[in-house]
């Protein structure tokens, strides 16, 4: 029997892959696209600008500069951004370019893999604004109880 190239063992490995299993490696790929960081990446790339304004993130995907995303997505370091944007990168779901400017400019944007991920990412985090004061409540009537 001849070996198998890597493509042939993707293919079969694919075939198998089960979240459920506990050796699947989609537990990695589950556990980094899960991180609120992502999340908010994923969802900024593919708005128009309108967010800065308070309303939902409608419009088609958009390359951010690295400043842009740094100043948009309040709390995160430049080391968290950095290492988020890299494994976004490796993963396939951005594109970085640079532009050879003074000073070089960096800029980020989905990659047809991260448009497909970014509707989800999108839609949770417009369902985490939408019932954030529900969560809230929840945990109070919660807390009263087991007190």
């Amino acid at each position: 029997m001849a070996p198998m190239t890597p493509a042939e063992k993707r293919a079969e490995a694919k075939a198998e892959y089960d979240a459920f299993l506990a050796a699947c490696p989609s537990h990695r790929l589950l556990d980094r696209i899960s991180d609120k960081w992502v999340t908010l990446i994923l969802a900024a790339l593919g708005s128009d600008g309108s967010h800065r304004f308070g309303a939902d993130c409608a419009g088609g995907p958009r390359s951010l500069r690295y400043s842009e995303l740094f100043r948009l997505l309040a709390g995160v370091s430049q080391k968290m951004l950095t290492q988020t944007l890299r494994s976004l990168e490796r993963d396939g779901l951005v594109t970085r370019t640079v532009v050879p400017t003074v000073p070089v400019t960096v800029s980020y944007e989905l990659t047809e893999l991260g448009l497909s991920l970014h509707q989800m990412m999108r839609g949770l985090k417009t369902w985490a604004e939408t019932h954030m004061d529900d969560v809230f409540a929840n945990r109070e009537t919660y807390d009263t109880r087991v007190s």
